[in-house]
C-alpha cells in the first residue's frame, strides 16, 4: 500500500495487521514527519 515505514507509538507501521489501525498509524507518521519539516515527497518516497 504505502512506502511509509518506521515506528509510531512503539509499533512498526508496516507490521500492523488491522487495516484501519494501519491507516491511522500511517496518518500519525505522516503528520509527525511533516511537523519535523520533512518534504512530502521524502516521506512518501515518491
Amino acid at each position: 500500500m504505502s512506502k511509509i515505514t518506521g515506528l509510531i507509538c512503539g509499533h512498526r507501521v508496516e507490521n500492523i495487521e488491522d487495516p484501519l489501525m494501519q491507516k491511522i498509524r500511517y496518518l500519525d507518521k505522516l503528520i509527525d514527519e511533516l511537523a519535523r519539516g520533512k518534504a512530502m515527497e521524502k516521506i512518501l518516497r515518491a
